[in-house]
């Protein structure tokens, strides 16, 4: 039998914290928009922080599905970005302390990797674990986006109702902690951000935001907000641009916010991912915008 304790370093100063928030998001897995890669690596630029434990990447990585990068210098090898899977100790901006952990998702020893979290969060005396990704939905950008909320259990969300029924998919590590640590009696909560489907590939501060915000609510964490909202309001205008100079993406996202409205307005029952009229895809609307960008480049 593996021993948890051997995936992971606890750093020889790690803090005494009172009962710490512990956030986490694991790269590779569905995240529309970068939601939450992009929530958590903006608390990590944004406040002061220090590596409280480690994980064994080399046991948990297969690096050659995602091989690290080197640096060549004219005739030898000088560098190599090792990846990291580290937990990190910060500071809201009250003061309060709170626990961030990330990195790439493991590829190997799910269950182990598991168990090694609980055993940190119990070192740690983490009160509650909460994780933030984006999913992508056939939802416009120019409406507020929805949040499905899930935990380990209902009182933690307030028994909120969700659009969606009982579904199989793919499996995240970031799941496996919820069901699994939360079985054990830990809180573990989740908010998965409902992106625009045309905008899933690329970066969307506006998920991020909302996300946080998310946070803030379920934890009372108060975060730094406002370089990541700018970035917003930039991304939001370049759309806009886009969509304005081409007729074809008005008539999609107009087609989008009468759906989102009609159901808003409690006048379709279906949940929004239920098209009730023709509706382009994400890879379509995507595709559009590719287009349009690639003819403002040859200008």
């Amino acid at each position: 039998m593996f021993d948890p304790k051997d995936l992971y370093k606890l750093a020889d100063d790690a803090p005494e914290l009172p009962d710490p928030v512990l956030l986490y998001h694991f790269d590779g897995f569905v995240d529309a928009g970068g939601a939450g890669r992009l929530a958590l690596g903006h608390l990590l630029a944004e406040l002061e922080h220090r590596v409280v434990a480690t994980f064994d990447v080399d046991r948990l990585l297969d690096y050659r599905s995602r091989r690290p990068i080197m640096t060549f210098d004219t005739d030898r090898w000088v560098e190599c970005e090792n990846p990291e899977l580290a937990v990190h100790a910060a500071k809201d901006s009250t003061g309060t302390q709170f626990l961030v952990m990330s990195g790439p998702e493991p590829d190997r020893e799910w269950e182990l990797f598991t168990k090694a979290v609980g055993d940190l969060v119990a070192r740690l005396k983490v009160s509650k674990l909460v994780t933030m990704h984006g999913i992508p939905m056939a939802v416009p950008h120019t409406r507020p986006l929805g949040v499905t909320m899930h935990a380990s259990r209902p009182e933690l969300i307030n028994a909120q109702t969700s659009a969606f029924g009982r579904v199989q998919v793919p499996g995240s590590v970031a799941a496996l902690l919820e069901l699994r640590l939360g079985a054990q009696g830990n809180d573990a909560l989740g908010y998965a951000v409902h992106v625009p489907h045309y905008l899933a590939q690329a970066e969307y501060p506006t998920a991020a935001v909302t996300a946080l915000e998310a946070v803030t609510k379920g934890t009372g964490l108060v975060f730094p907000t406002e370089s990541l909202r700018e970035a917003a309001r930039r991304t939001n205008t370049e759309i806009e641009e886009q969509i304005q100079a081409s007729a074809e993406l008005s008539t999609a996202i107009k087609g989008l916010e009468q759906q989102y409205d009609a159901f808003s307005e409690g006048t379709e029952r279906e949940n929004l991912m239920a098209e009730t009229t023709p509706m382009p895809t994400g890879d379509e609307l995507a595709a559009q915008f590719e287009r349009f960008l690639a003819e403002r480049d040859d200008e």
